[in-house]
């Protein structure tokens, strides 16, 4: 490039040009007008050739930019505006520099324009592809393929829903809602505002769906947490011959690592390792977190071992999993493995190490490393850091100091922290604090059905029957309802539900008479029902009903009909699991001689011979 900027320099200083110039003055001076033009022509090219071939660096484009503007080549010149505008956003540059480029080219063509769109919707701030989008119809400019697409985008990362159904309604006007890459866009789109059913009913209506359009749609179903619509699309996928990809997997095990359908993961599993798909790290993350998600650690473990190219995300993935399942030590030493190899840990990595010594009872590692994070790594902490902290407290019983902490916390607290502080006091019957933080729910989150079931069991784990029928009847008043516990079991690739007390199942009959051998048996081993978790005020027998027929107990009886000696079961629940089943489970776990892994909302339980990974601690 220097030896091209050297010789257009010299070339446009040459006097050969003046000595063969005729004496005639008018003559002369259309003579030197027409040679400048003539040169300037020249540059305009070799700077655009030289834009293309110095498209991977920002500095290069910047001497390209200064050498055109020293030799008469203006930004107001359409060609030099527009390439070095493409440019700049080819290589992720600073918009703020594409921005001031633009303003000065007079009449962009809808290249530019889509080029500046673009390059905001992939900007982490999206935000200005809108205002250029609403220049561009002030100015008439007539959209053209790519500008929907563009713009969806960035109203899809804003999830701004009203101003997406404007542009959706003009795309309509202008008759570019048929076409694939738009219609793609608007799944997308529809999916990131949380309108999964909007994106189904677009997606369905697509007469040509490409493979693009059918990841769209699965990837907006399982981050919507509708997990069952992303197994029945995939299927669905299948059944037409659509052959998945890298993308297709990522989100097939997402759906399946939130339903813990470890079979229909496996068989992903297998099908990666078929077709080589097992070597795409983004692929491979994700089966990763599908194993931990669904209590096999060890398998997680083999699959991060067998990562050619191991990224922050997948050492991240690890250690979290390790936490979830209960095995802090060992996510802590990965954690130091980590940090051997050079490598910089992110903001979630250190949610992963707190949320390890918060599950594994480590109150002053878990200080050590939240002080090293800042200090260290520069990581400011966030909320989710801090929860985690008033959540370690809290689990250790120190909930007077969780309060202070909370209260000198140099951000304003959430309500999830006070909701985690709320759930510390039901745990320990700390009444006058739990009071504290329900009072600082009302004001953050008034509706939350968690708050009034949290404070409702902690008047009743005191016997204020009275207080308990208040809050329940204050929930009544505001029309909130009660989130209902639920257990799911996979057999046969596929996954059954059930709820306390469950009769709907086909095997009903079969279930409860399997309940009460498990029950006769229990009480061989000295077995005595947890009463306290019901926490409502009935005779104690019925109390030992009611413990009797929760859903994962249901669950448990299901496998045992349906699966041979010696399989383990796994079961994922919403609710945390309660004392009496967690002692019930652990107990069965030797009768049975079987593996038991229960995932509930915040942790695994991995029982095995009448002992819990948890310690008895969650």
């Amino acid at each position: 490039m220097q030896q091209f900027l050297s010789e257009a320099t010299s070339s446009s200083h040459s006097p050969s040009t003046n000595t063969l110039l005729p004496n005639d003055s008018s003559t002369r001076t259309t003579i030197i007008s027409a040679a400048t033009e003539s040169k300037k022509s020249y540059i305009l090219k070799k700077c655009i050739a030289l834009l293309h071939s110095c498209a991977s660096s920002i500095p290069k484009l910047r001497q390209v930019h200064a050498f055109s503007i020293r030799h008469g080549v203006p930004l107001s010149s359409p060609d030099m505006g527009k390439h070095l505008i493409f440019a700049l956003v080819s290589l992720s540059g600073p918009m703020h520099y594409a921005r001031k480029v633009f303003d000065q080219i007079p009449h962009p063509n809808i290249f530019t324009w889509d080029t500046m769109i673009r390059g905001y919707a992939e900007s982490e701030d999206p935000a200005p592809a809108l205002h250029i989008y609403r220049q561009l119809r002030v100015n008439s400019v007539e959209p053209d393929t790519h500008t929907y697409p563009f713009i969806l985008k960035a109203v899809a990362k804003l999830t701004v829903l009203r101003e997406g159904e404007k542009v959706h309604c003009a795309a309509l006007k202008d008759g570019f809602e048929s076409l694939m890459f738009v219609q793609n866009a608007l799944v997308h789109f529809y999916g990131a505002c949380g309108r999964a059913e909007s994106a189904l009913h677009l997606f369905e209506k697509m007469p040509d769906k490409d493979l693009v359009a059918w990841n769209s749609v699965i990837n907006v179903h399982a981050l919507n947490s509708m997990p069952n619509e992303s197994l029945a699309i995939y299927r669905k996928m299948g059944l037409e011959n659509v052959k998945p990809d890298g993308f297709t997997l990522v989100s097939l095990l997402t759906a399946c690592s939130e339903l813990g359908a470890l079979a229909l993961g496996r068989r992903a599993h297998v099908y990666m390792k078929k077709v080589g798909l097992d070597k795409n790290v983004h692929a491979a993350n994700a089966l990763l977190v599908l194993y931990a998600k669904c209590g096999n650690i060890m398998e997680a473990k083999k699959v991060f071992d067998e990562l050619e190219e191991r990224s922050v995300v997948s050492w991240t993935s690890l250690i979290v999993g390790f936490a979830v399942n209960g095995f802090g030590e060992e996510a802590l030493q990965l954690f130091r493995e980590m940090e051997m190899r050079r490598l910089v840990p992110s903001e979630i990595t250190f949610i992963g190490v707190l949320y390890a010594c918060s599950h594994c009872g480590m109150v002053d590692e878990g200080f050590a490393y939240f002080d090293r994070m800042a200090k260290e790594y520069g990581i400011v902490p966030k909320i989710e850091h801090y929860g985690c902290m008033v959540d370690l407290m809290g689990r250790a019983g120190l909930v007077k100091k969780a309060y202070e902490y909370i209260c000198e916390m140099p951000i304003e607290p959430s309500a999830v922290i006070w909701r985690t502080l709320l759930g510390a006091c039901t745990i320990t019957g700390n009444l006058t604090i739990g009071e504290i933080a329900r009072d600082e729910l009302r004001k953050l989150d008034p509706k939350h059905c968690g708050d009034y079931v949290l404070l409702s069991n902690l008047y009743a784990s005191e016997r204020r029957w009275s207080d308990v029928h208040n809050v329940r009847k204050a929930m009544l008043k505001d029309g909130v309802r009660k989130v209902p516990g639920h257990s799911l079991v996979e057999i046969g690739n596929l996954t059954h539900e059930f709820v306390m007390g469950d009769m709907s199942h086909p095997q009903t009959e079969a279930i409860y008479a399997v309940l009460l051998e498990m029950t006769r048996l229990l009480r061989l081993e000295g077995y005595v029902p947890h009463t306290s978790n019901v926490l409502a005020d009935i005779e104690e027998e019925e109390k030992e009903n009611a413990l009797s027929y929760h859903s994962e107990k249901i669950a448990i009886a299901f496998v045992l009909i349906n699966t041979p000696p010696g399989t383990p079961i796994r079961i994922v629940k919403n609710l945390r699991v309660c004392a009496d089943c967690h002692l019930a489970i652990k107990l069965l776990s030797k009768i049975y001689e079987r593996d038991i892994v229960v995932r509930d909302c915040s942790r695994f339980h991995h029982f095995r011979d009448g002992v819990c990974s948890c310690k008895d601690y969650w």
